[in-house]
């Protein structure tokens, strides 16, 4: 019964989303329209006028209509059974919605829609209760050494499994750890889900059935930024849980920002400087906070307050060195095999630069300074690879030990 409700509700997300949408495009075609009827730099005539306040009258009984009908399919939805199952699995609908909230995950939040994924700590894709009833049950046999795993942006914590292998899995059984993994909405700032992971951190430590020996987490992609701000906030707030943790390994990380993000702030610039394209600006808009903090890898919210995140201006992020008494690792991937060229600095592993996933900046004084011995470049490997890569694997865990 419960999970029919929660599938019901997901449907009424879907429901919402798509009223929002056709509303979003609405509004797109309009503005579109008006600037086809009075062209950019040239007077407008009374008949200019006039088309365009008649058209207008049309587009506000298109938002009329779609709010009445978007919420009348909102309350057929909840009354009737989901048949989303039959459509897609567990997983495949896991794995939109992870998507879904990195791309568009803090509108989702805002606006309270059921499809808005709330931050937890998850075993096998379930939620585990931060209690020691709930952790003792989830772990029957429950370790002093715990590995958190944390994803990237417009992922979940079970795509950890690639290609049948699971870091955080094998790490745990080799090493005699229990894995728990982090599910969170990608698409909120990373200093928003920096603190949020902070909280529940604390609240994991204290609840643990056991006395905590260690607490070490392997972070992919956005994963790292996100387990920094936790680290920072942490100890800006005093929080127990730091003094427990020993060891961060970043797997892709963009410490320093991602080339794909910073393209994508140039495109909304391109875009609202050519008059007849300004409208199709919005689009790249829909962008989440969690996706624009990637253009630099903003940690903290003073990061991103009091500024326009889809304007053109450089980076203004404060630096965060790595935290004093934790030993960190960084693991970079590149695409090509091991040459001498330096083209590879730029390439990376086709979304996170090598000097951006090892901590180098171009101004020194924003240089994370990894000790060389705990960097490592995984070569012939493309983002996702990392996940899985034999090799990759044997390094971190020969940090690990």
């Amino acid at each position: 019964m419960a999970r029919k409700k929660k599938e019901d509700s997901k449907l009424q997300g879907i429901s919402r989303l798509l009223t929002d949408a056709t509303i979003g495009i609405t509004d797109l075609v309009e503005s579109m329209h008006q600037s086809v009827v009075h062209p950019p730099f040239l007077p407008s005539t009374p008949i200019q006028h006039l088309i365009t306040n008649i058209s207008g009258i049309a587009y506000k009984n298109i938002r009329w209509s779609t709010r009445l009908i978007g919420s009348g399919v909102d309350k057929v939805l909840g009354k009737f059974v989901s048949v989303s199952g039959k459509i897609k699995t567990t997983e495949e609908r896991e794995v939109l919605q992870s998507v879904l909230n990195g791309i568009i995950g803090d509108y989702l939040e805002k606006t309270e829609n059921p499809l808005s994924i709330t931050m937890q700590f998850r075993k096998e894709g379930k939620a585990i209760p931060l209690n020691k009833k709930s952790i003792t049950k989830a772990y029957p046999t429950v370790h002093g050494k715990i590995i958190l795993m944390v994803h990237g942006s417009c992922m979940n914590d079970m795509q950890w499994t690639r290609k049948e292998h699971n870091h955080g899995l094998a790490l745990a059984e080799e090493l005699q750890k229990t894995p728990i993994f982090l599910h969170y909405n990608s698409g909120l700032h990373v200093s928003t889900n920096g603190q949020k992971l902070s909280e529940l951190l604390e609240e994991l430590i204290l609840n643990w059935p056991v006395p905590v020996q260690e607490l070490t987490i392997l972070a992919h992609s956005m994963g790292g930024l996100v387990s920094r701000s936790a680290i920072y906030y942490a100890e800006q707030h005093e929080k127990s849980w730091t003094k427990h943790l020993k060891k961060v390994v970043f797997l892709g990380t963009p410490h320093h920002g991602a080339p794909l993000e910073k393209a994508g702030n140039y495109l909304d610039v391109v875009l609202e400087a050519v008059p007849y394209a300004k409208p199709f600006a919005r689009l790249g808009k829909i962008r989440s906070a969690g996706v624009t903090d990637l253009r630099y890898g903003n940690l903290l919210d003073t990061d991103w307050q009091n500024s326009d995140r889809f304007k053109m201006q450089g980076d203004k992020s404060q630096h965060i060195p790595l935290p004093k008494k934790v030993s960190c690792y960084s693991i970079a991937g590149v695409t090509s095999k091991e040459t001498k060229s330096n083209i590879k600095h730029f390439l990376g592993d086709n979304m996170v630069g090598i000097k951006s996933a090892l901590g180098q900046h171009e101004n020194p004084d924003k240089n994370l300074n990894f000790k060389k011995k705990n960097t490592w470049i995984a070569y012939e490997n493309k983002h996702l690879d990392l996940l899985n890569t034999p090799e990759v694997y044997a390094k971190i865990k020969t940090w690990m030990l």
